[in-house]
């Protein structure tokens, strides 16, 4: 007879997950025990935190755009899940996480490890539900895993253990799972305002995010017909900065280029599915947006026009009511102001840098974008790497570039790739890990080698928290807490069996790098790099520059972005016509 798990496992198979991240324990073993005995249909995986699988069922949404599941334990179990699942669903991740739970004849008693799981995931999923009786199965497995993908984002759902191991009441079934969502049309008044407005402004610009994803070649079509420059925020790199002859960088803490420039000086911004959170960086006036999630429109900034739709088909309906705009003037002082920013701080990371010891991190993120594969999936942890990565990792429509870049937390660069490399084990995966980021979750190393995943972990190690640390250099405090003693990550790795590297002098580095990516299986690469390498925004107010300059002393602000010089230039000299 099967249980209520065996049903739960046979539900997630017809909905095409392969694999399930978590830790076994207590409550959760009879669905453990379940996906046992489902003959190899789905996959546990064993990471060292809960923490982590949740990490990891994220990253593997994003790269396949299919639901990923991830699975806590009573009490402890659960409340672990939490850094992971905040992340996915701000990441707009399908994933449905499986919050197992103390025996129901329990709950409410204060029984061992009760906590409240229906109301503890209550504000990061967008469904969450309790299974307290047989009956309720399947169709309550179905729900759940329809809502994660209608997001798409996170579910929860909550089994006690002895729900779990009941015998089944219901047969289970077959029932069709919406795997993608439809594309979402404008009102065509919308269309026609928008147009009006674009087609009356003489300079526009465009700012980018993650809702661009699939709509390369319309935007691009836009930014010729209205000459406009293009700028975009980190989620939006990788799908819309390659192949860009309007490029002109991003804005916010981590920009660089023209982009602030452009949409301050523009008297139309079109917003193109972006939920920038950095409003001080916007012009807070002239702006439109387009998005297919309503209520993200208006809330970052003042809108003169509001359309809901996906970027693309929003795009596709525009198009016929433009007029083409000739003067590039607007667009040309643009592309000019980006090349002349880049190359006006280039040096500060540049000269002789390839004999600079302690190892410029700049430094070793630009060798790492040349020697990683066009396809490869990159990995990055929130801190400096960020930074590093929104400066030196080239898109270019193949790559991917996942981070927690919109709930920020620390330690996400290795579970990430963990999942990514699940998701396609032939790919090659990069994880930029920051000390800091490994060594609080340091344990998945083991995960990495227990499971033979390819997965290629690059650790910048300047034994200090450096956005921290930059964050209290530019209010004017010291830095205080923020660095600890030098730590050799390289005879960690090996302890758990991984071939690694440690690298001090940068004449050694591409080599160790391209070595460390063709060695088969996991690998790790401890580059000690400079901790008083900091950037800073393109654009600051007086009062950051001031207490900087008062803590820092003699401390340069280094705003080089490597490859996107050479982009920058060549674009400059290749202004598409009308």
């Amino acid at each position: 007879m099967p249980t209520v798990a065996d049903q739960l496992v046979t539900v997630l198979r017809q909905a095409g997950v392969r694999r399930i991240y978590g830790v076994v324990g207590d409550s959760l073993n009879p669905v453990v025990d379940a996906i046992r005995r489902s003959d190899g249909a789905i996959e546990w995986v064993h990471v060292h935190n809960e923490e982590a699988g949740a990490f990891a069922a994220a990253a593997e949404a994003q790269v396949t755009g299919q639901l990923a599941v991830c699975a806590g334990s009573c009490g402890p179990g659960n409340t672990h899940l939490v850094q992971g699942l905040y992340d996915a669903q701000r990441s707009g991740a399908p994933v449905l996480a499986l919050a197992s739970h103390i025996p129901a004849s329990q709950i409410g008693t204060g029984f061992f490890q009760e906590t409240h799981p229906e109301l503890l995931f209550r504000d990061l999923a967008q469904w969450c539900e309790m299974l307290s009786q047989p009956e309720q199965m399947p169709r309550m497995a179905r729900t759940a895993v329809q809502h994660a993908i209608a997001g798409p984002g996170v579910s929860v759902l909550v089994v006690p253990g002895d729900i779990a191991d009941k015998s089944a009441s219901n047969p289970v079934g077959r029932s069709a799972v919406s795997a993608s969502t439809g594309v979402l049309s404008p009102a065509p008044d919308a269309v026609a305002a928008l147009a009006e407005k674009i087609n009356a402004a003489s300079k526009v610009a465009l700012f980018c995010g993650a809702g661009v994803r699939g709509s390369h070649a319309a935007v691009m079509r836009l930014a010729a017909t209205v000459q406009a420059p293009v700028g975009h925020t980190l989620r939006g790199k990788e799908w819309i900065q390659f192949d860009n002859p309007y490029d002109v960088g991003m804005i916010g803490l981590l920009g660089y280029g023209a982009c602030y420039d452009a949409v301050h000086d523009a008297d139309l911004v079109v917003l193109l599915g972006t939920d920038f959170p950095y409003d001080s960086f916007l012009p807070g006036a002239r702006t439109v947006q387009i998005d297919r999630d309503a209520s993200r429109l208006g809330r970052r900034t003042p809108l003169e026009l509001a359309v809901h739709g996906d970027v693309g088909a929003t795009l596709e309906a525009l198009q016929p009511l433009l007029r083409q705009k000739r003067d590039q003037k607007f667009l040309e002082t643009m592309l000019r102001k980006h090349e002349k920013t880049l190359s006006g701080v280039v040096d500060a990371y540049t000269k002789d840098v390839d004999h600079h010891v302690p190892i410029h991190p700049e430094y070793a993120a630009s060798i790492l974008d040349t020697v990683a594969a066009d396809d490869a999936v990159l990995t990055v942890d929130t801190g400096m790497n960020n930074v590093w990565a929104a400066r030196y990792l080239t898109p270019n429509g193949r790559r991917r570039i996942i981070g927690s870049f919109t709930h920020g937390t620390m330690a996400n660069a290795l579970p990430h790739a963990i999942g990514a490399a699940f998701a396609d084990r032939e790919r090659q995966v990069v994880s930029l890990s920051g000390d800091g980021g490994l060594s609080m979750l340091l344990g998945e190393l083991i995960t990495v080698v227990q499971h033979g995943l390819g997965v290629k972990t690059i650790v910048f190690n300047n034994a200090s928290l450096g956005m921290v640390r930059l964050e209290m250099l530019v209010d004017g405090m010291p830095a205080y807490g923020t660095d600890h003693p030098q730590v050799d990550f390289a005879a960690i790795a090996r302890g758990v069996g991984m071939p690694s590297w440690r690298v001090t002098s940068p004449t050694d580095l591409e080599g160790v790098l391209r070595e460390a990516l063709g060695t088969p299986g996991p690998a790790l690469v401890d580059v000690v790099t400079d901790p008083n390498a900091l950037s800073v925004p393109s654009h600051f107010t007086f009062g950051q520059v001031k207490g900087f300059a008062l803590a820092a002393g003699k401390t340069v602000l280094a705003g080089g972005v490597g490859s996107m010089l050479d982009l920058a230039r060549s674009n400059l000299r290749n202004i598409p016509r009308p």
